[in-house]
């Protein structure tokens, strides 16, 4: 039986692209094809190291039409590294698909550790770490975001939320309304010049950020029950 390639999970920097691992550049410069969310993207990074590789755009909500080529270089033999715009792959971006289908085919899946939003936001956050909800992205439309944050009220973790910040002040309102004044910290521009930490509650974190800074991603935390 020919030799099936492994499928590599490579977590790319958030912003600082000082945060590649040594081990992830390697990987990078070793695989034939890199799978990555925006081409545009991903030839940043690698243009950064020197690194020319073939790139094919894998991004929801077109992920299932790229399955059927990638997994037949994998079942060809040919090792491919998955990255997304930013952080770990399937971690609320793009990759779970790809991943499960792979490894239902017995493909070994790597995962090559490296920066994250979730973790880097709750190491500096100061809330308790013991016990973490990861919720992603929260649902869009107030009845069902009211109905979310409901079936999350009663857990004793600290609850984290990935949220663009034109969506913030919406869902610390309706939180509010749901979870009561909690311990909230807002972690933005993670790693990068402008990063930021602005602590307070569900209740008065919205006014601490004014309409200027309302661009980008950012990662809500709140304590739990």
């Amino acid at each position: 039986m020919d030799k099936k390639g492994s499928l590599y999970v490579v977590g790319t920097p958030i912003g600082n692209l000082e945060d590649i691992t040594l081990r992830a550049l390697r990987i990078l410069k070793e695989v034939e094809i890199i799978a990555c969310e925006d081409t545009r993207q991903t030839i940043k990074l690698l243009n950064a190291y020197g690194i020319k590789k073939r790139l094919i755009s894998y991004f929801h909500p077109r992920e299932n039409q790229k399955l059927p080529e990638i997994l037949s270089w994998l079942e060809a033999g040919r090792d491919v590294a998955l990255v997304s715009d930013a952080g770990t792959p399937g971690v609320s971006d793009p990759g779970f698909p790809l991943i499960r289908e792979a490894i239902r085919r017995n493909i070994r899946v790597i995962p090559i550790p490296g920066p994250s939003a979730l973790t880097a936001a709750l190491s500096a956050s100061g809330l308790p770490t013991h016990r973490v909800v990861f919720a992603g992205f929260p649902p869009p439309k107030k009845g069902s975001l009211k109905n979310f944050l409901a079936r999350l009220s009663e857990a004793e973790g600290t609850l984290v939320f990935f949220l663009p910040m034109r969506k913030l002040k919406q869902f610390l309102e309706i939180a509010g309304e749901v979870l009561g004044p909690r311990e909230a910290v807002l972690a933005r521009e993670l790693t990068k010049v402008h990063e930021e930490f602005v602590r307070g509650t569900v209740t008065t974190l919205g006014a601490a950020i004014s309409d200027d800074r309302i661009k980008g991603e950012a990662t809500l935390l709140i304590r739990g029950k």
